[in-house]
């Protein structure tokens, strides 16, 4: 009863007839969709490709109006010599050459107008500029990107469809794109998202003149998908539409008589209405919690907790020598804990010199977990991630001593700046920046993250704000600013109201700069507090 797996490439066909395509096999250190740094090149590669396939039709169009014109040539000659043959045979030099003409000639222009070389030299061409593009493992990552995007966003399935995004250009979906990201929600069991745009996805085909996807796929998916929400006379309308498109289907057939005899034996217990469909939002125990609900409320923007705003402030800060004949712009985001806005703080030649140098260096982030050895990649966090030493240029240093006057902190165990470049729907979870009890996350020489600066490199159309989902507060990304913290009390046990994470980014490119301060070295800089509250 299962639908089985179907999908397919829009253009593949194209070279069908000429050789057999190989796609190279994923080795899953692409992450494509984690880095829209890395997407940029795919952007340079279409129009190479598009410059290829230019080519390769000139070239077609030429050698087939030359056998259109061999064609008429033939054509002509038969005619004429077919007009009286005897007598056309009878020269001898229309005879010798006829003979040629198929034994000499017709070997050149089979070679010339017939060989596969042409289209095998344009395959290989375009198959060496087509080696990096994104395979299997992309698709399903941007895929499962843009549902967290619509979950997060509360977005209708309608307006994504639409591609109604903001800052961005609207590209429309049409049925075989929306089947396609349902089936990769039903092959991972995700039967809400399936039922979204399995139902979007036939919506869209009885509109379409030229058809993109195959209806009886569509119904197929929906039904079993419909049916494992409970939604039993769905599942028999749905099937009962397939067999009547394919009758010749024995699973279509069989499925529908599955249907119809459960929807008999619960007739009278079932209230189900075929007005609608039930399908809600299913979330786990860490989704389900109001802490995970007031994360994805402040990445829309909304208010959480209510704050007394008369104590939030602007001003100008000249707590450091630095920062005396040009003082910082600092807005206070929340008092206890302090945390704060400094912007306009980083150049725009600090800003292009930190992505020159972190672009070759893009690999996909990964988080610390105590169960597991090193870094883990996980949906928990999608971005690509590079560090950056201040050896590397002067600028990169400079960075760091305008971070030390911020924060008024020590460099000795300071860590190197980590840069961030978010893809599509890309986020981090909520999450603290220190090791709690029981983790070893650092070297014992820097002890505990006690500061976090984060610059922001880039401005954003719409999300990727950074919330603290404990306290209520959040600051959407501005280009040029940085935001700072203190993630330990005074006393040296971690401040759990700092737990804060990165919205997924609904439309833009977002690049951030981390720059974590340790707390050794720091003991005479900011002394330990014997007060447990502080």
């Amino acid at each position: 009863m299962r639908p089985g797996v179907a999908l397919h490439v829009r253009w593949a066909s194209l070279f069908v007839l000429l050789v057999v395509w190989v796609p190279r096999e994923s080795d899953g250190t692409t992450d494509m969709f984690t880095a829209l740094a890395h997407m940029h090149k795919m952007l340079y590669a279409e129009q190479s490709v598009a410059q290829q396939l230019r080519q390769y039709v000139n070239t077609e169009r030429e050698r087939i109006d030359a056998i259109e014109a061999l064609a008429k040539d033939y054509e002509r000659h038969s005619e004429e010599a077919l007009d009286d043959p005897e007598r056309h045979l009878s020269n001898p030099v229309n005879a010798y050459l006829l003979i040629k003409r198929f034994s000499v000639d017709w070997n050149k222009t089979v070679d010339k107008y017939f060989s596969a070389s042409v289209a095998l030299d344009s395959l290989t061409t375009l198959h060496i500029k087509t080696n990096n593009f994104p395979d299997r493992g992309d698709l399903i990552g941007s895929a499962m990107a843009l549902l967290r995007l619509q979950d997060t966003y509360d977005m209708p399935t309608d307006s994504l469809a639409r591609g109604e995004l903001p800052g961005v250009n609207s590209t429309l979906m049409n049925a075989d794109d929306c089947f396609q990201l349902g089936v990769i929600a039903y092959d991972k069991s995700d039967f809400y998202h399936s039922i979204l745009w399995h139902s979007k996805a036939l919506e869209l085909d009885e509109k379409e003149e030229i058809k993109t996807a195959n209806r009886s796929s569509i119904l197929d998916y929906l039904a079993h998908a419909t049916y494992k929400r409970g939604n039993i006379g769905h599942a028999h309308n749905l099937t009962a539409e397939w067999v009547r498109i394919d009758p010749d289907h024995s699973r279509a057939r069989s499925n529908l008589e599955f249907y119809t005899n459960l929807r008999q034996q619960n007739a009278n217990k079932s209230n189900e209405s075929l007005d609608e469909i039930k399908n809600e939002r299913i979330k786990d125990e860490y989704k389900a919690h109001e802490e995970f609900d007031a994360y994805e409320r402040l990445c829309r923007g909304e208010r959480t907790h209510n704050i007394d705003e008369r104590e939030l402030t602007c001003q100008y800060r000249r707590h450091h020598p630095m920062f005396f004949i040009n003082p910082l712009k600092e807005e206070i985001l929340h008092i206890k804990p302090r945390i704060v806005i400094y912007h306009k703080v980083m150049t725009e030649a600090e800003i292009s010199k930190m992505k020159e140098l972190a672009v070759p260096k893009l690999h996909r982030s990964g988080v610390f977990s105590v169960s597991a050895a090193g870094n883990a990649y996980t949906d928990y966090r999608t971005s690509q991630s590079a560090w950056i030493d201040d050896a590397e240029d002067p600028l990169i240093a400079r960075l760091s001593q305008r971070a030390k006057a911020m924060t008024n902190l020590t460099l000795d165990t300071v860590e190197m700046f980590q840069v961030l470049n978010y893809g599509i729907g890309g986020h981090y979870e909520p999450h603290f920046d220190f090791a709690r009890p029981n983790e070893i996350a650092f070297d014992a020489y820097r002890g505990n993250r006690i500061a976090t600066v984060i610059y922001y490199m880039s401005d954003v159309n719409a999300g990727g704000r950074t919330v603290f989902n404990t306290i209520g507060v959040g600051s959407p990304p501005e280009r040029g600013s940085c935001i700072v913290w203190f993630n330990l009390l005074q006393n040296g046990e971690g401040d759990y109201k700092t737990k804060h994470a990165g919205c997924p980014v609904l439309s833009g490119n977002k690049w951030v700069v981390n720059k974590w301060f340790h707390e050794v070295g720091q003991e005479f800089i900011r002394p330990c507090s014997l007060s447990p509250s502080e």
